[in-house]
């Protein structure tokens, strides 16, 4: 006589593991997706798509994509394991429903609690985040939307650093970018800048460290080199937690850290502080 019943499947995806070495409990992937990706147990920041940043932050309805037509090109005809122009078809071809990442960074102008700003929120699920040509044409053409219209510019940078694929053309993203930045302290349009993990490399040493504002994610990897190359070329032990957000804001590397879960409030205040009300304009101009 049997005394147990057919056993029940359960659905693909319904649980999911904290990715956080010090937890690894799990969760329902539904309870983690409404926490913004915060693991409900420990409060560890996983990863987050610019499309959902973009959803967190601006107001419905109000996000005008710019520079979505930029598509990069293998212009040097890049080859390692793979060629770099099979990369970006297979890149291609997991956005064929249009909601995934079209490059590292999504630009484009909307509205956060009806203040108008312009966002570039870059994607570590497209080639680690790297910044090539096109990711540098559209911050600068995110940074050239925020002139005009004389709104605050805010980004948030997450990436592994300068795009190899593109050689010296990708390097020289880190002097455009920067020149954008000066353009916006020159005509005192607010900069503010979000370090989400991890922030290295070529990004981390341009746009990325050169907000009026630096905010970070609990716990976001911070920095040039990452900390295996820094030891065995110093040939020294890191202190502990080097390079890590709270050991840079003890330090004097950012201005604040902001759990994910307030950081639109946070981010309102901030622009509210920054945008005086002799900077703002009329609405035909912002729109």
């Amino acid at each position: 006589m049997a005394f147990f019943g057919k056993k029940k499947e359960i659905p693909l995806g319904l649980w999911m593991k904290c990715p956080a070495p010090a937890c690894g409990k799990m969760a329902f992937t539904k309870t983690v997706e409404e926490n913004l990706h915060v693991c409900p147990e420990c409060g560890f920041h996983m990863k987050l798509s610019a499309h959902a940043r973009v959803k967190q932050l601006v107001d419905a309805g109000t996000f005008d994509p710019i520079g979505e037509q930029l598509q990069p090109r293998d212009v040097l005809r890049f080859v390692d394991a793979e060629s770099y122009e099979a990369k970006i078809q297979k890149a291609a071809a997991r956005n064929k429903d249009g909601k995934g990442a079209t490059e590292g960074a999504l630009v484009g102008r909307g509205r956060l609690g009806g203040r108008p700003l312009t966002l570039c929120v870059m994607d570590f699920s497209y080639m680690g985040g790297s910044m090539g040509v096109v990711v540098g044409e559209r911050f600068a053409l995110g940074a050239e939307d925020a002139l005009a219209r004389h709104v605050p510019f805010v980004t948030i940078a997450t990436s592994g650093g300068a795009r190899m694929h593109e050689g010296a053309l990708s390097l020289m993203q880190m002097a455009k970018t920067s020149a954008m930045v000066a353009r916006l302290r020159e005509h005192r349009v607010p900069y503010v800048t979000l370090l989400a993990d991890p922030c290295t490399g070529g990004v981390s040493a341009s746009f990325a460290a050169q907000g009026d504002i630096t905010l970070a994610e609990p716990g976001a990897l911070i920095g040039f080199a990452g900390p295996r190359v820094i030891e065995s070329t110093l040939k020294t032990t890191l202190p502990e937690g080097f390079q890590r957000a709270e050991f840079l804001l003890e330090h004097g590397y950012i201005d604040r850290i902001v759990p994910r879960q307030r950081l639109r409030e946070e981010l309102g205040s901030i622009l509210d502080y920054l945008v005086r009300p002799t900077d703002t304009t009329s609405a035909a101009q912002v729109r």
